[in-house]
C-alpha cells in the first residue's frame, strides 16, 4: 500500500505534527478529509449566510431607495404594463374576421349583458338589450322610408338624449357615417357643417325644428331629406319620424351592410374650431373609434362602474371617451341634457355615481357652489377630463373628498394622446420611454410673434429643451396616421414638413407645452386663431367674418383675453368702424346673438382707428391680448356685451373693477 504523500498534503502534516502519524493510513486519510469537509461546509455556509442578508437587506431599502431616486418607478412600471396589454387587445381585434368594429363590441355587451342598465336618463332606464333594439327600430325605418345606402353620410342634430345614442347606433347598423352638428349654433354655421361633410340625410330633433327651418330653403335646393324626431310634422320638406320608427321591427340588421368598411372608412365626423374660419369637419376613422374604447379600460374602470355623462355628445370627451369608453367597459351612463353645477352632487348621490368626467370649467363650477355639510358623501371615486388648473385642482380634493384625478390630454384630430397616470397635480401626461416610441411626439421651439416654429440654419425644427416652452408636434407614421378633415386643404395646413430630417412629416398640434426636469408635462398656451372659452374651441376668424358682416364694422381683429378666476380665455374684439360710421351696441348685440353661440360672442368690444399688422399682414395679436380689457391702460373706447340690456353698453373702471372682484360673473 502506498504511504500517504505528508508533505503535499498540510492537512496530514498538521495531523503528523499533532502524533496521528502512528495510525494507520486509512485512519489518517479519513480524519483529514472529515475535517477538510466539515471547514468546506462551514465556509460554504457562512458565504449563503452572507448573501441571503445581503439580498434581504437589499429587499428591505429597495423601496426606500425607489421613493428617493425613482419616485414614480412603480407607477410607470404599472402604466408599461397597461400600454402593452392595451396594444395586444387591439392587435388581436384588427386581425379578426369578419372586421371587428366598436359596434360589434356594443353586440357582444347586448348579448353578454342584455339585462344590464346602460343608459339612464330622467328616471328612465334602457339596458343594453332595449338600446340595441331601439337602434334596430330606427334603422329598419330608415330603411323601408328612406333612399338611404351604406356610405352615405348623415348629419345628426340632438342634444344629449338616449336618441342621439339610439340613432348613432342605427346608423353604424347600416353602414353610414354620421356627422354629429353642434345644437348651439345657427344660420350660416350650420349650413356650413352640413355641407362639408356632404350629408344626404339630416336627422334632428323636435326642439331643433325652428333652427332646421332657417335652413331648410337650402337644403331643399340641395334635395337633401330632413327627419324630425316627432310624431307629425306640417313643414314642407320636413317629414316627422317618431311614428315611423314605433312601427318599425325591432329584428336585428345583416352584417352584410357593413361589408364594404375598413378600418380607413371614415365613422363620425366632429366638428372642431380652428385657425381657417369657420368649423372644421375632423374625420373619425372606424380604426381610430377603436382606439377610443381603451380609453376608460385603461383607467381601471369595471362594469360595476356608474359614468355621470353630462358633456356634449357631439364633442369628443362626450361621444369618444363618456359613451364609446363605456361601451368597452360595460358600465352604466346616467345620462343628462346639460351640466348643472347645483344638481350635480345630488344626481351623484342619487344614482351612485362612481365615475364623473370635466373639462377645465366643470370643476370650478363645480367648486364655486355653495359649500353643503354633505359635500364629501358620494361615491365618486375617479374625475378624467382635461383643462383644470392646479389651484382648481387642490380646491376640489380638499373641498370633495379623496377623489383621483386623471387629467390627459388629446385633441380631436390629433395623432397623439397624454395622460397622468400618476395623479400629479397640474401635469398633463408624463414621458414615458416605450409610450414616445409608439408615439414619437417633441416639442419644438416656436416664435409667437410670428406665430411659426423656429428653424436652424438647415431649416430644421430645434427640439426644445426641458423646462422650456414648446411647440407639440407628432410624428405620422403608420401606428399615428393624421387623417384630418373632411377638407384636404385644412389637413394640410395641420402637417409640418422638414421637423428634423429633410422630407419627415408631423402633425401640429397646435399647442404649447413644457416637459419639467421631472418628465412631467404641462400645458402652457394655445397658439394661432384659437382660444378655448366654457370649454368650447373659439375660431376668432369666424368672429371675425361674422362682426365684418355688420354694415357699419371696416375691419375686426379677435382673441382671447384672460379674466382673474376663470378658465380659458373669453372673447374680445378690436375693431374699427367705416368712415363717418357711428358703433350702434344695438344692432352689433342682435347681430352677434343671431349668428353666433353664446360662447363664441365677443364679450368686450375695442374701437380702434386701425387694426395693427405685421410685416407679412397678419393682424397682430400678443399687445392686445397683453392689454386685455382694463379702461385705465386702454385710452380707445370699450364696450361690454349685457345680456340683460342685449346691447354692448360702455365699459367703465367700476364694472372692470366688479368683474375682477368676481361680483359680476361672465
Amino acid at each position: 500500500m502506498p504511504r500517504p504523500h505528508f508533505k503535499k498534503n498540510p492537512c496530514l502534516v498538521e495531523l503528523r505534527q499533532r502524533q496521528y502519524c502512528t495510525l494507520p493510513a486509512k485512519t489518517i486519510l479519513y480524519a483529514v478529509n472529515l475535517q477538510f469537509t466539515q471547514k468546506h461546509r462551514s465556509s460554504t455556509l457562512c458565504s449563503t449566510m452572507y448573501l441571503v442578508s445581503i439580498l434581504f437587506a437589499s429587499l428591505a431599502i429597495t423601496p426606500l431607495v425607489l421613493k428617493t431616486f425613482f419616485p414614480y418607478f412603480w407607477k410607470d412600471a404599472w402604466y408599461l404594463a397597461n400600454l402593452v396589454r392595451i396594444l395586444l387587445k387591439l392587435v388581436l381585434r384588427r386581425r379578426r374576421k369578419p372586421l371587428f368594429l366598436v359596434l360589434d363590441r356594443f353586440l357582444e355587451q347586448s348579448v353578454a349583458h342584455a339585462d344590464r342598465p346602460f343608459i339612464v336618463f330622467e328616471n328612465k332606464t334602457y339596458s343594453y338589450l332595449d338600446t340595441d333594439r331601439r337602434s334596430n327600430k330606427i334603422a329598419n325605418a330608415l330603411q323601408r322610408h328612406s333612399t338611404l345606402r351604406p356610405g352615405d353620410t348623415v348629419a345628426l342634430f340632438m342634444g344629449n338624449e338616449p336618441a342621439f345614442i339610439f340613432t348613432w347606433l342605427a346608423l353604424a347598423k347600416l353602414g353610414c357615417p354620421v356627422a354629429f352638428l353642434n345644437h348651439n349654433i345657427r344660420s350660416r354655421s350650420l349650413l356650413h357643417c352640413f355641407n362639408c361633410c356632404s350629408a344626404k340625410l339630416l336627422i334632428a330633433a323636435e326642439e331643433l325644428q325652428e333652427a332646421v327651418e332657417e335652413v331648410l330653403p337650402s337644403l331643399r335646393e340641395q334635395g337633401v331629406c330632413v327627419y324630425l324626431m316627432t310624431k307629425q310634422c306640417d313643414t314642407p320638406g320636413v317629414e316627422g319620424f317618431s311614428d315611423q320608427v314605433e312601427e318599425a321591427s325591432d329584428t336585428p340588421l345583416p352584417q352584410a351592410l357593413r361589408s364594404d368598411i375598413t378600418f380607413k372608412s371614415p365613422a363620425i365626423y366632429i366638428y372642431t374650431s380652428g385657425t381657417t374660419g369657420l368649423p372644421k369637419a375632423a374625420v373619425i376613422t372606424q380604426n381610430r373609434l377603436l382606439v377610443a374604447l381603451a380609453v376608460l379600460d385603461s383607467t381601471g374602470i369595471t362594469p360595476g362602474d356608474v359614468i355621470y355623462l353630462n358633456l356634449p355628445l357631439y364633442h369628443t370627451a362626450g361621444f369618444l371617451i363618456g359613451f364609446i369608453g363605456s361601451i368597452e367597459t360595460g358600465s352604466t351612463i346616467i345620462l343628462r341634457r346639460k351640466f348643472s353645477a347645483s344638481q350635480f352632487w345630488d344626481d351623484c348621490r342619487k344614482y351612485n355615481v362612481t365615475v364623473v368626467q370635466y373639462i377645465g370649467e366643470v370643476l370650478r363650477y363645480l367648486c364655486n357652489t355653495p359649500k353643503r355639510d354633505n359635500d364629501r358623501e358620494h361615491k365618486v371615486r375617479l374625475a378624467i377630463g382635461n383643462g383644470v388648473r392646479a389651484e382648481i385642482w387642490k380646491e376640489f380634493l380638499n373641498r370633495f373628498g379623496n377623489i383621483y384625478v386623471r387629467e390627459f390630454y388629446a385633441s380631436t384630430e390629433g395623432n397623439v394622446g397624454l395622460i397622468n397616470y400618476t395623479g400629479k397635480i397640474g401635469a398633463i401626461g408624463r414621458v414615458n420611454y416605450l409610450h414616445r416610441k409608439l408615439f414619437p411626439y417633441a416639442l419644438i421651439k416656436y416664435d409667437t410673434e410670428r406665430d411659426e416654429p423656429i428653424r436652424d440654419s438647415t431649416g430644421l425644427c430645434v427640439e426644445a429643451p426641458k423646462d422650456e416652452t414648446g411647440l407639440l408636434v407628432c410624428k405620422i407614421t403608420n401606428i399615428t396616421p393624421f387623417v384630418g378633415y373632411a377638407n384636404s386643404q385644412q389637413t394640410e395646413k395641420k402637417r409640418l414638413r422638414d421637423v428634423f430630417q429633410k422630407g419627415d412629416l408631423y402633425f401640429n398640434s397646435g399647442d404649447l407645452l413644457k416637459i419639467g426636469q421631472d418628465n412631467f408635462i404641462y400645458f402652457q398656451d394655445r397658439v394661432g386663431d384659437t382660444f378655448r372659452w366654457k370649454g368650447e374651441n373659439v375660431a376668432t376668424t369666424e368672429v371675425a367674418d361674422i362682426l365684418t358682416l355688420i354694415d357699419f364694422v371696416q375691419e375686426a381683429n379677435v382673441y382671447g383675453v384672460q379674466v382673474p378666476g376663470n378658465e380659458g380665455r373669453i372673447g374680445m374684439a378690436a375693431v374699427t368702424l367705416k368712415g363717418g360710421e357711428q358703433f350702434d351696441g344695438n344692432k352689433t348685440f342682435s347681430h352677434v346673438a343671431s349668428y353666433l353661440p353664446a360662447y363664441a360672442r365677443p364679450r368686450f368690444i375695442r374701437i380702434q382707428n386701425a387694426v395693427e399688422m405685421t410685416g407679412t399682414f397678419k393682424q397682430m395679436k400678443v399687445r392686445l391680448v397683453e392689454e386685455g380689457f382694463d379702461p385705465a391702460g386702454i385710452t380707445d373706447p370699450l364696450y361690454i356685451l349685457q345680456e340683460r340690456n342685449q346691447s354692448y353698453t360702455p365699459l367703465t373702471g367700476q364694472i372692470y373693477g366688479s368683474i375682477v372682484a368676481g361680483i359680476i360673473k361672465l
